[in-house]
Formats: C-alpha cells, sequence, structure tokens
C-alpha cells in the first residue's frame, strides 16, 4: 500500500512539474502543509532540539542561505508553492504573521511523526497532533481577520 502511494506522490509532482503555469496559477487559493523534516522550513529553529537545520551546510543553493529547510536548497513543497502560482514561499508557522497566513502556512517539524513518542530523543518537536492545534489556531486567525467563519469559507 505504502509503495503505491508513493508513486501517485511520484506521478502528482511531475504532472505538476510539467503543467503550464497559467493552466494552474489561480486553482489553489491556499496551501497548508504538515509534516516532518521533508517539508520543514523553519519551524525547528527556534526549539530545544537536535533535528535543525538553521546551519551550514543546509541551505548552500539557497538564496537566503541556511532557513531551516533540511536540504540544499528549496524542497518539495516550495516547487509545488511556486507551480501553484503562490507570489511567495509558504511561511513556517513559528514565523507566519499578519495577511501572510491567507495565502498558507507551513506546519511541519522535524523529527515529528503521527506518534507523539516518534522523535522524542531528538527534543522538542512539534507533532502531528500539535501541527493540527497550530492550524487550528490559523484558522481562527484568518476567521477574526475576516471577520467571520462565514467569509474566511468564502475567501478560499
Amino acid at each position: 500500500m505504502e509503495a503505491v502511494l508513493r508513486k501517485w506522490c511520484v506521478v502528482f509532482l511531475v504532472l505538476l512539474s510539467v503543467l503550464p503555469y497559467e493552466a494552474i496559477a489561480q486553482k489553489a487559493p491556499c496551501y497548508f502543509i504538515f509534516g516532518d523534516s521533508l517539508v520543514d522550513n523553519g519551524n525547528n529553529n527556534q526549539l530545544s532540539s537536535l533535528a535543525k537545520a538553521n546551519y551550514m551546510p543546509y541551505g548552500i543553493d539557497y538564496p537566503r542561505g541556511p532557513t531551516g529547510r533540511f536540504s540544499n536548497g528549496r524542497t518539495t513543497v516550495d516547487v509545488i508553492a511556486q507551480q501553484l502560482g503562490f507570489p511567495n514561499e509558504i511561511p513556517p508557522y513559528a514565523t507566519a504573521r499578519g495577511r501572510s497566513i491567507l495565502y498558507g502556512v507551513n506546519y511541519a517539524s522535524a523529527a515529528a511523526g503521527i506518534r507523539e513518542e516518534t522523535g522524542r530523543q531528538l527534543g522538542a518537536r512539534i507533532s502531528f497532533s500539535g501541527q493540527v492545534r497550530n492550524y487550528q489556531n490559523t484558522v481562527s486567525q484568518i476567521t477574526s481577520m475576516l471577520g467571520s467563519r462565514r467569509a474566511a469559507d468564502e475567501s478560499s
């Protein structure tokens, strides 16, 4: 089952990379990201954790250098955001402020897992349930920002 899911994820990513920019630019009003170190873009930077990537050589090929991404440059979610036509990168929850959250937020945390104890040996991390709580907080902020839940629902 896992192998089939991975194959479909690869097919999805390949399709996103070959579709014309204009064909999908307005298809997604916002982009919320949950996960682990594969898509963490800086949420662990301020945590007391061994699972950090905000130092060299991480980010050596990234325009701003190390950001907390566990790669030398952009991650798959950065590429997908660009392909979907977002004007900027999706910010990490740790630094997302103001109207930028209307485009989406990255909740991913290195060493996180679905189970609460996953990654505990590495120190602090935001588990999947913690990421969901952060998402609920963001939804509340968006609702307050737009005035009502209905306005938030209609804006997407």
